[in-house]
């Protein structure tokens, strides 16, 4: 992308539609003059006057026990140093949102307008009854470790300063495992730091709790070696100092174990590290540019382990893996601090859980056959759902077991699936979908490019590295508007209409005309026909010459799928097809069937409809779990719609045993497992977490569809079609730039998954 075209993007994402990143949202109902007289005067009295007869109530009443504040003096933000708390917002905005969406915190940004301690302690300290917790961030050492000490010994709720104990946390959870694989005692190695900051310095004091010893680790900053004889160390890097003035880092890596870079670019040559001993750790964490280019060092020792801050490279230390997750586990103990036993518990978790088994969702979301342990996986990806129930739990414990939590948990199966409940949509899954489509992104035509939105759906997937575009529509209009929006790449353009494609329009009229000639098309149709650019655009997929097809922005759905089901061959077995949108709800993803396509299929049908969106539902890595939606509850009602949702069940529970599917079902005990429990113990789904739905005709399955869409503000993909051979999908009448973008990940999805199974 063009940096001033990425420039005013970045700017056009936090302006618009309002500024700012995140927001605060009532969590009560405020309709009614009753709803406000209990939410102010005169019934919020109640709870004030009970948390004035004991302060924890607090907890009970208001939300400080889900409210972290994000506080910084905006003295290192970033790779950008010192730009003033003002500047800082954005990222302490982004860091807020990084909370919510991974661990469901709420986040209250503070930006303090101090760089000295005292004042910034005492600011922190005087606003802190308002939080549950206090997350410090970007403040530039060494005023950081003194405000951390401070704020620790003197406030009575969970401290940690992220951009210190994140890194520390992350990387030890990759040294424990890296050191399994090297077959090396972590009280044996040899480690020599190249960074001497607030970071560094926090990862050499968790690697001693782990084991390390002080006289193994050597450490350097830009100045060299630390040494006893420098008079220019902090108290806190003078531990690390040694009598070895004049040592080089060329010096220092010879014989080493492990190398920990957070310094800068290209510290470490390849004639250093041939010089570590078998199987080296590497942790390169100097970002954008690591301390040694990943490629490079993989090149030049094949037993080397290692691990960066990038995202495109195995075993990224991110820290997202730990302090939305840290957090989540001290405010379910109301826990008074972050100690070291917490910091410990969630290395060893994220330790365990990268030698587990990998859910399918994760391998599908990093286009991977089968990730395993192993020295490209020696981390969590950031991804993984069971970060959320396994690394809160554990920091539970270990703030109970050491003292420090004030509300223990009691029931641990109820608190993990309380866990998950709050991983809720939060659009997880569509980062997913985005992140796989661009390992292997493919040549998607767009039938509407001369639409303004459209352009942009596939400005923003070719940015993204989502898909290669291929822009069908009027070439002038298309250009200027490319201009228009700064999408100055080189990507196809094609009208159908000139002369120019006068001779792709015949070959492709021939192709249709030899498949449909018993049908009544002649050739002169089926030439005319190839004027329309979504026969066009269909016959570039069914030739080879696109990998996918999107289309029906600007006409109706009907008129948009018709040159698609003229077109596309059906998948072997299936005589219909159909269509399924995902919705992203505050429950999780819950697919629902037919939206799109059949007004009113039979019982066979809405059958054949339940298997293919199950299998869909497993290409976005997620285990399906059915309900076969009707107004009445198994047998309740005799009439024709229950009945036709009975003989589709009792089809699949007949052909397909192991298929999670029941009903037919009423909507609301399908969706509430106590309700269901209660009336129906013997459903199949008791105990399930139902997120596929199928209906028993497109009037149901498209109103619930658009009254989430619309009502909930629930985000949709789709709808997705069902049982084409090929990968062609349709777009809902005047979907939105966000929509279409998800969809384009989906037919890079799907194409990529035919391209699979037809090899």
């Amino acid at each position: 992308m063009h940096k001033d075209t990425k420039r005013r993007e970045a700017l056009l994402y936090h302006a618009k539609p309002k500024p700012g990143k995140i927001a605060v949202i009532p969590t009560k109902p405020y309709a009614s003059q009753r709803d406000l007289s209990l939410a102010y005067s005169p019934g919020v009295a109640e709870p004030c006057l009970e948390i004035a007869k004991n302060v924890t109530n607090v907890y009970k009443y208001t939300a400080k026990g889900n409210l972290v504040a994000v506080i910084s003096n905006g003295t290192a933000v970033l790779g950008l140093g010192d730009i003033g708390p003002e500047a800082s917002k954005p990222v302490m905005e982004g860091k807020g949102l990084l909370f919510k969406i991974f661990a469901d915190i709420d986040v209250f940004d503070i930006e303090v307008d101090t760089k000295d301690i005292d004042k910034f302690v005492e600011t922190v300290k005087n606003i802190a009854p308002t939080f549950g917790g206090i997350n410090l961030e970007d403040i530039k050492a060494p005023e950081s470790f003194e405000i951390e000490r401070r704020l620790k010994e003197e406030l009575d709720i969970p401290v940690m300063h992220d951009d210190q104990h994140g890194t520390a946390i992350i990387s030890a959870a990759a040294l424990l495992n890296a050191l399994e694989l090297a077959d090396k005692k972590i009280e044996d190695i040899k480690i020599v730091v190249s960074g001497a900051g607030s970071a560094a310095l926090a990862c050499s004091n968790l690697y001693l709790q782990l084991g390390v010893q002080p006289q193994n680790i050597t450490m350097f900053d830009k100045d060299g070696v630390l040494h006893t004889q420098r008079t220019d160390l902090l108290p806190i890097q003078m531990q690390y100092a040694k009598d070895v003035a004049g040592l080089t880092l060329a010096d220092a890596m010879k014989g080493s174990d492990m190398f920990l870079g957070l310094s800068a670019p290209n510290v470490l040559t390849p004639e250093m590290l041939l010089t570590m001993n078998n199987n080296p750790i590497v942790f390169a964490m100097a970002n954008p540019v690591p301390e040694i280019d990943y490629d490079l060092a993989v090149a030049t020792r094949d037993d080397i382990i290692m691990a960066t801050g990038r995202s495109d490279k195995p075993n990224q230390v991110n820290n997202v893996l730990g302090f939305p997750f840290i957090f989540r586990g001290a405010l379910d103990v109301r826990a008074t601090k972050i100690n070291e036993e917490m910091k410990l518990a969630a290395v060893h978790a994220l330790a365990k859980l990268a030698k587990e088994t990998v859910p399918e969702q994760v391998n599908i979301a990093y286009g991977e056959r089968k990730l395993g342990f192993g020295k490209d996986y020696i981390l969590p990806k950031p991804f993984d759902p069971r970060l959320m129930t396994e690394v809160p739990p554990a920091v539970a414990k270990a703030a109970m077991d050491s003292g420090v939590a004030t509300d223990p948990i009691t029931d641990w199966d109820k608190y993990r699936d309380e866990l998950s409940d709050r991983m809720g949509s939060d659009n997880k899954l569509v980062r997913l979908l985005i992140n796989r489509a661009k390992m292997d992104p493919k040549k998607v035509v767009y039938t509407e490019a001369d639409q303004l939105n459209v352009l942009k759906a596939a400005q923003i997937a070719y940015e993204e590295g989502i898909a290669m575009p291929i822009l069908l529509g009027n070439k002038e209009i298309i250009l200027e508007l490319k201009q228009e929006i700064g999408f100055d790449a080189e990507v196809e353009i094609i009208d159908p209409k000139t002369e120019e494609e006068a001779e792709r329009r015949s070959r492709y009229a021939a192709f249709f005309w030899k498949s449909r000639e018993r049908r009544g098309v002649t050739l002169f149709d089926a030439e005319k026909l190839m004027r329309d650019r979504s026969y066009f655009a269909s016959m570039m997929v069914l030739n080879g010459e696109a990998d996918a097809m999107l289309s029906g922005y600007s006409r109706s759905y009907p008129t948009a799928l018709k040159p698609v089901l003229d077109l596309i061959p059906r998948v072997n077995g299936v005589s219909k097809v159909a269509s399924t949108n995902l919705m992203l709800t505050r429950r999780g993803p819950v697919f629902l069937s037919d939206t799109a396509v059949n007004p009113d299929p039979t019982a066979e049908e809405v059958a054949k409809i339940a298997l293919m969106t199950n299998h869909t539902v497993r290409m976005f890595g997620l285990d399906p779990v059915v309900a076969m939606i009707s107004f009445s509850n198994f047998g309740s009602s005799k009439e024709e719609t229950p009945r036709k949702m009975r003989q589709a069940v009792n089809i699949l529970h007949k052909q397909y045993p192991d298929m999670m599917v029941d009903g037919e079902v009423q909507m609301d005990f399908a969706l509430n497992q106590e309700m269901l429990k209660d009336k129906f113990p013997f459903s199949k789904l008791v105990g399930k977490r139902v997120n596929t739905l199928v209906f028993p005709n497109l009037d149901a399955a498209n109103t619930t569809y658009k009254m989430l869409k619309e009502l909930n503000g629930a985000t949709s993909i789709g709808p997705i079609l069902l049982g084409l051979d090929a990968p062609v999908h349709v777009f809902q009448l005047g979907a939105s730039v966000d929509e279409m973008v998800n969809m384009t990940a989906v037919a890079v999805i799907d194409a990529q998954q035919k391209a699979i199974r037809k090899k």
